[in-house]
């Protein structure tokens, strides 16, 4: 005779509480239902299909029935308590596999966008997460009218469309400080464009900046901190683009970067706005929106809802206290410079 099929470990002691049950007419006790959960804890660490082994638990069931069991309702009521403990383990096990992932994945991120990790270590973490940090790669960052975390439908909704749209590639979703973030590599530019989208879309019309592409495993800290900077920079400078790319918006932080200069310049050539009637900040504003217009004095008039004759006279206006034309082209540039450096540096609420 060949030797006896033995049932798989975690079926140990299945087949004689069936028939010790049938005998009896006991229910389990608490350690044998101590013991199920164990088993059940340990088929799901070892990555076994709770479906599969329900399965077997079924078969096994059919194959130990006891013979001239006294009553079949014992028999079943013991499957029940088996299973029910068996599936107990497992779930409370993929619970704590769960946590412990989320856990190892919000560290990682922190390391990953704190830079404050050994970098070949982050390397090696990151492989685990879908990211090959050899290679290069972009961060775009939404901020939104709320705070997400990466259980927001919002957060749920835009990874869902990403996964629809791109599959498996190496693309990282999460969240920081509130923010929805997307990692991906650099050359994957389509990504980024349309994380951006779904991210406007599904946040009731945030605002989303696109870091540029840098290499290496320190590449990406460089990335997210571009778009965060690119961010504040388009509240400052009150930008209307839903989308902001930090390559298009190099100069502002180029004209930013010797404060005391450019507000030298900002007091040299708008200083004498704060002497017309009603401040400095109307005649501003025309100035602003008169650039932004190409130097277009109809369709400037049109976005300030003024009439072509009274935007003329704010010009004249402009012309008279500053001695400088914006019209000019000599001067047109030094006046654009200090208009973009007044909003950079918060003038004229904020005393230079």
């Amino acid at each position: 005779m060949g030797e006896p099929v033995r049932a798989p470990r975690h079926l140990e002691g299945y087949a004689e509480i069936l028939a010790e049950v049938s005998a009896t007419g006991r229910r389990l006790t608490r350690d044998e239902l101590q013991a199920r959960r164990a088993l059940g804890e340990r088929a799901a660490d070892e990555g076994l299909s709770l479906r599969t082994l329900v399965r077997q638990h079924l078969e096994a069931t059919r194959e130990s029935w006891p013979g001239g069991a006294r009553s079949a309702d014992h028999v079943l009521a013991a499957v029940s308590q088996a299973v029910d403990a068996f599936a107990e383990g497992y779930e409370r096990a993929q619970r704590l596999a769960v946590r412990q992932e989320e856990a190892a994945r919000r560290e990682f991120i922190d390391d990953l966008l704190y830079g404050r990790s050994d970098l070949g270590r982050l390397a090696e973490r990151a492989e685990r997460f879908g990211l090959v940090l050899s290679r290069a790669h972009a961060v775009a960052v939404a901020r939104g009218p709320e705070a997400y975390d990466d259980t927001a439908p919002v957060t749920r909704r835009v990874e869902a469309e990403l996964i629809a749209r791109f599959g498996d590639r190496r693309i990282l979703l999460t969240t920081k400080n509130g923010l929805l973030i997307c990692i991906a590599p650099g050359e994957q530019d389509d990504v980024l464009t349309y994380f951006a989208k779904q991210a406007h879309a599904a946040t009731d019309f945030s605002r989303v900046a696109i870091g540029r592409p840098q290499p290496g495993a320190g590449g990406v800290v460089h990335s997210y901190e571009e778009a965060l900077s690119t961010l504040d920079l388009a509240e400052r400078l009150e930008l209307q683009d839903p989308v902001l790319r930090a390559a298009d918006l190099l100069v502002y932080p180029v004209l930013t970067r010797d404060r005391q200069a450019m507000a030298d310049l900002v007091l040299s050539a708008l200083g004498p706005l704060r002497d017309a009637r009603g401040g400095a900040e109307p005649l501003l504003r025309t100035l602003e929106v008169y650039f932004e217009s190409g130097c277009t004095a109809a369709e400037a008039a049109r976005r300030l809802s003024l009439s072509v004759r009274a935007l003329t006279y704010r010009l004249e206006r402009i012309r008279g206290l500053t001695g400088a034309d914006p019209s000019d082209p000599v001067h047109r540039y030094t006046l654009q410079t200090a208009v973009i450096g007044a909003r950079l540096l918060g003038w004229p609420a904020n005393e230079l």
